[in-house]
């Protein structure tokens, strides 16, 4: 897409160019971006270089026995009829990914706070970790709840005093309803006092940055006090995104809490991308991609990720999943959401989420 600052005028424009291309390694953490922008495990190994491969152990949890998954993503309830999409493990090039252990990672946890904060991409990911704990720990006194707002789901653990959340919030950044209509305010957090106290946070923003038509949900634009109708959606991001990689770097303390970022997750909608021209999206797609390189085009979001946490003071862990999710044109719901539009957004669990989980468990316990 193309770079476009000129209703903001030049000056922001040279401040955000600078802070992008700005890059610094800071603390001593085992995991974090590395000058070419790519992320690695401390021992070398890339755990997010790699590709799919049959593993009959899979899946770590029979989502019929799990009983709080949302309806739009449990295919197999919903009538899906293959079923090799829940067989898939991740498998990074040049190492083996551990395997989940999900009373390790309660202990580790032990007296905490677990919070996801994003879309319905992060309630993915919430619901696929609280499977996988609720299957290791099948005995446990578990209970779910949902805050008075609609936006706060809580999983807890009251055996090992761990609480998994999850709370809503499509932007990161504010946006507020004024006399002119929903404004996105890019420069504007004022919801982060939820984000404190916590002990582990993992964020994510992406796909309601790109929504048009009925499903764009704000009307306009504004920075400092200049509002604007229309603007590159991806500049947009980025300096909502720079506003959020501020609010950590003033807020968050790593001693105490450690923070992750779920990255960009691809969408299937267009067949051309794998080399399918005639699919109809997602639809009957029953095979990941095979090998460890996705034909088509990268994801704009992905390097502006990157390249916003690149410049931050305070460590954050960068959750890369754009490339097995690129691989997974078999893992969405597709018309077994439940609902009369296919879905290729989201994914099937248990299916694709699983693995950003483990991935994640891994680097907690790694450290």
């Amino acid at each position: 897409m193309a770079m476009w600052f000129g209703l903001l005028g030049h000056g922001v424009a040279f401040f955000y160019v600078v802070a992008f291309l700005h890059y610094q390694v800071h603390g001593d953490h085992s995991y974090h971006a590395s000058q070419d922008g790519e992320t690695k495990q401390s021992n070398g190994c890339d755990y997010f270089q790699g590709s799919w491969a049959i593993d009959n152990s899979y899946p770590l949890y029979d989502p019929l026995s799990c009983p709080f998954i949302k309806q739009g993503f449990n295919c197999l309830n919903n009538g899906r009829p293959d079923h090799d999409y829940l067989k898939y493990r991740w498998k990074p090039d040049g190492c083996d990914l551990p395997r989940f252990n999900g009373q390790e990672l309660l202990e580790t946890y032990r007296g905490k706070k677990i919070e996801f904060v994003g879309d319905s991409l992060s309630y993915n990911m919430w619901q696929s970790l609280t499977c996988m704990l609720h299957a290791a720990n099948p005995n446990s006194k578990s209970n779910y709840s949902l805050d008075q707002t609609g936006d706060l789901f809580t999983f807890s653990f009251p055996e090992y005093g761990v609480s998994v959340m999850f709370l809503k919030n499509e932007f990161l950044v504010d946006v507020v309803n004024e006399t002119i209509g929903r404004v996105l305010k890019l420069d504007s957090i004022s919801n982060g006092e939820q984000w404190k106290g916590v002990d582990a946070l993992v964020f994510n923003t992406y796909h309601w940055w790109t929504h048009t038509g009925s499903l764009q949900t704000w009307d306009f634009f504004q920075i400092g006090n200049k509002v604007v109708k229309k603007m590159d959606r991806m500049e947009a991001y980025k300096i909502g995104l720079t506003t959020w990689a501020k609010w950590v770097d003033s807020n968050i303390d790593p001693s105490k809490t450690t923070v992750f970022f779920q990255g960009v997750s691809a969408t299937h909608f267009d067949g051309k991308e794998w080399n399918e021209p005639n699919a109809k999206a997602c639809l009957g797609q029953t095979q990941p991609v095979p090998g460890s390189v996705y034909p088509g085009p990268s994801l704009p979001g992905e390097s502006i990720v990157k390249s916003v946490l690149s410049t931050m003071e305070k460590p954050v862990n960068l959750l890369d999943i754009t490339l097995l999710t690129q691989l997974r044109k078999d893992g969405h719901p597709s018309i077994y959401a439940g609902k009369k539009s296919s879905d290729c957004s989201h994914w099937c669990l248990a299916g694709v989420p699983d693995a950003w989980n483990e991935i994640l468990s891994a680097i907690v316990l790694q450290k």
